[in-house]
């Protein structure tokens, strides 16, 4: 089962939540002082899990508002360099929102913690900063209780005459703003500056100032502040039983409402009233149970203080855990997006390869293609260029073959017609013989013209332009070879290349065998041909090239 400080703790909570969502953050800021006072710790886990949800959310005004609660939180637990850190973080948080008012609370709040943290120097840095915020918006309110603050400080400096001119802006600031919280503490700050000063008069008239104003906002705990404050006035006058009587009424509002801390300034008070009045056994009765209860106080205290320290302490070292986890996971996003990036850029680099290669292989094939194409026409266009070979060698044998026909028959008609000239010249010879005068000279004649034609017959011409057409450069050959050569044994060299008996030979130019056989002697000595050497086969057996002559020479 739940203890009854559980039950009362959850009670609380569960009260603050409803208000919170009721009221609005007004109302569930009071609420909250009080579950801060009693169960710190809880009020600090409640504020942590909205700062959480803040953050979620990216609400930075709310984020402020939160840390400040949470600083001062662990102020009033006087965990003071924990409260400044927070307060810190919601001041940079305000100043990037440029929201004023916030900023200049917070300052405030700040100043108090550094005050207490016995730094008074940089609490009035920041006092300095909220006024001048103020200032500018013309917040009454909150003039009222920065120079309430800032008097405070000079109070305790001993430098009362600047307090009292702070406190005194202060009061005015309220009295404009209507603000009955702070007129009552600057009346209280303003005795207490009296006071100090041991002007008991004025001193007492701003207390019953100030604790008028409490009884009628009712602070119950203002009130008995206020009387213990009034009480001592008494008792520095020397009026000890007034100062006891109010002594006494402090105690009993203490009591009532369990306010130790007030209770134990009582006890003080009376043992003091005691101790003045020359009691000292009571004096020594009311001191040991103020020590007794501050005993107490500070075990409670301490006992929250460490819960509270405890509690942070968990609530960071889960924050540092979460904050682990998800730096974590953000490495293993970026380790896992960067694989993901390889794979896909290797998947991309695969891509590009294999396409690169199927292009190259596409290109190969179309060029293997193209090159079987080519292949295959320069194939058709060598068969092609053959065959027009072919046909051309086999018309070219068909026309030397026509050509040798013709030749040939261009010869056996040249023999016949030598035949007949013959004949005609045996038969002039035998009319030569005969005694008539008068015919030789026209026979002769004839003979002579006779003779004559067997050197400049036609006939020869054409043979040489159809030789040349079988035998292709063979008389170009003979001239460059053997210079000395007469156009009678080119005819006799042509005709042995053809192969026509020595008969026919004699017959063709027109001379007698016996004649032939010297030309054929003088024929061999020209081209040096030794003796046993057949003229025929060595004119067969020359090689017909292509080499320039001097000059063509009719045969």
């Amino acid at each position: 089962m739940l203890s009854e400080s559980w039950l009362q703790r959850l009670f609380l909570l569960l009260f603050f939540i409803v208000c919170h969502l009721i009221t609005g953050r007004a109302q569930s800021l009071i609420i909250a002082e009080q579950v801060n006072h009693q169960y710190p710790d809880s009020a600090f886990r409640l504020i942590k899990l909205k700062l959480d949800k803040a953050v979620s959310q990216h609400n930075e005004l709310a984020q402020g508002d939160y840390l400040q609660q949470i600083g001062s939180l662990l102020y009033h637990q006087g965990s003071y360099v924990q409260a400044i850190d927070y307060l810190l973080q919601a001041q940079k948080i305000f100043r990037n929102a440029n929201d004023e008012h916030r900023l200049a609370n917070n300052h405030n709040e700040l100043g108090t913690v550094y005050y207490y943290n016995e730094q008074p120097d940089r609490a009035l840095t920041q006092f300095t900063d909220a006024l001048a915020y103020y200032q500018r918006s013309r917040n009454a309110k909150g003039l009222a209780q920065t120079y309430a603050n800032i008097g405070h400080i000079y109070e305790k400096r001993r430098d009362a005459k600047k307090a009292y001119q702070y406190q005194k802006q202060a009061l005015v600031h309220s009295r404009i703003a209507n603000d009955t919280g702070s007129l009552t503490k600057i009346y209280e700050n303003l005795g207490s500056i009296f006071e100090d000063e041991a002007r008991y008069d004025s001193a007492h008239s701003y207390y019953q100032q100030a604790l008028v104003l409490t009884q009628k906002t009712h602070d119950g705990i203002g009130q008995i502040e206020i009387i213990n404050n009034l009480g001592d006035v008494f008792r520095k006058t020397g009026r000890y039983k007034q100062g006891m009587a109010l002594s006494q009424q402090a105690l009993q509002l203490s009591q009532q409402k369990n306010e130790r801390y007030q209770l134990s300034a009582a006890l003080r008070d009376i043992a003091k009233t005691f101790r003045l009045l020359n009691q000292p056994d009571s004096a020594y009765k009311y001191i040991e149970l103020s020590r007794d209860l501050t005993d107490e106080i500070y075990a409670i205290e301490n006992n929250r203080q460490i819960t509270l320290l405890q509690t942070l302490f968990d609530v960071e070292r889960k924050d540092s855990e979460i904050a682990q986890l998800n730096a974590q996971k953000q490495v293993d996003l970026i380790i896992i997006t960067a694989t993901c990036v390889v794979l896909l850029l290797i998947g991309v680099l695969a891509f590009v390869i294999i396409s690169r290669q199927r292009l190259k292989i596409r290109n190969e094939q179309a060029l293997n293609q193209q090159n079987q194409q080519i292949f295959s026409t320069q194939n058709e266009l060598m068969r092609a260029e053959l065959k027009n070979k072919q046909l051309e060698e086999e018309n070219l044998k068909g026309q030397l073959e026509l050509k040798s026909k013709e030749l040939t028959s261009h010869t056996l008609q040249i023999i016949q017609k030598n035949q007949v000239l013959e004949a005609i010249k045996d038969d002039l010879a035998v009319i030569l013989k005969d005694d008539k005068r008068d015919q030789k000279k026209q026979l002769r004649q004839l003979l002579e013209k006779i003779g004559q034609s067997f050197d400049r017959d036609k006939y020869w011409d054409d043979f040489r332009r159809i030789f040349d057409q079988i035998h292709p450069h063979f008389f170009e050959q003979l001239a460059h070879q053997f210079p000395d050569l007469t156009p009678t044994d080119l005819r006799l060299i042509a005709l042995l290349k053809m192969n026509i008996n020595s008969a026919d030979v004699a017959t063709l130019l027109g001379i007698s065998s016996d004649s032939l056989r010297v030309s054929r002697y003088r024929l061999r000595k020209k081209i040096g041909l030794a003796e046993g050497e057949s003229l025929s086969a060595y004119i067969h057996s020359v090689s017909v090239q292509r080499l320039p002559a001097p000059e063509n020479s009719p045969v």
